[in-house]
């Protein structure tokens, strides 16, 4: 192939763009789930459970809580100038009902995703959009975590609606930080999935599948 051929293909994938539209975050496999940095709750009594799973539309991670609460988290680099919205595709099988998710003793999610900025030199100092599959509010919903002002709850999906069927949900996460903590936040600096009971000591599962930024 002529060098300069070369030269305009390449130029064409890289400044196209329909080429950076999306960016997948996790791959949903046995050796990602080895490699992921597992966090524990402090207090919980147990970790949650994440096994990973597979069928016609892909792999997936499941997560059972059994009076436990950890986290799946992932450090990357996402410019949500190019790719501000969150897409997440997920499932509850066995939810939380009944428990009030804006209080302490109820603060529990069957399927939550974080979305990460670093602002400050420690994790405490972080902000974070907290998408959650609510398992007793309504879609629109949102409240600051009652542990800390800077983690805000934002329910996506909810079990009222749709229990133990796959929903796929999205959010612009440039214009969430903007709204939920007057930030203007160009650039993530992790996400992470967890699945939590440690408050309510109840048991949840759910599937996570297919997350990622896309442009539009």
């Amino acid at each position: 192939m002529n060098f300069l051929i070369r030269i305009f293909i390449i130029c064409f994938i890289f400044n196209n763009p329909s080429f950076a539209k999306e960016l997948k975050v996790f791959e949903f496999t046995e050796a990602e789930l080895a490699e992921l940095k597992v966090r524990k709750v402090r207090g919980a009594d147990n970790k949650t459970v994440y096994t990973v799973g597979s069928n016609d539309n892909g792999n997936f991670f499941k997560a059972v809580a059994d009076n436990a609460a950890s986290g799946l988290g992932k450090e990357i680099k996402i410019d949500l100038n190019k790719t501000p919205f969150i897409n997440i595709t997920w499932k509850i099988e066995k939810d939380l009902a009944g428990i009030k998710e804006n209080t302490k003793k109820g603060h529990d999610f069957a399927a939550r995703v974080f979305a990460i900025k670093k602002t400050g030199a420690t994790p405490l100092s972080n902000r974070a959009i907290n998408y959650v599959f609510s398992s007793n509010n309504q879609i629109g919903v949102n409240f600051p975590s009652p542990y800390t002002k800077k983690s805000i709850d934002n329910v996506l999906a909810t079990t009222i609606n749709n229990l133990n069927e796959w929903v796929t949900v999205k959010s612009n996460v440039k214009e969430d930080f903007k709204k939920f903590h007057d930030l203007d936040v160009n650039e993530l600096d992790g996400l992470a999935i967890m699945s939590d009971t440690d408050n309510s000591k109840m048991k949840a599962i759910a599937y996570y599948k297919n997350i990622y930024f896309s442009a539009e």
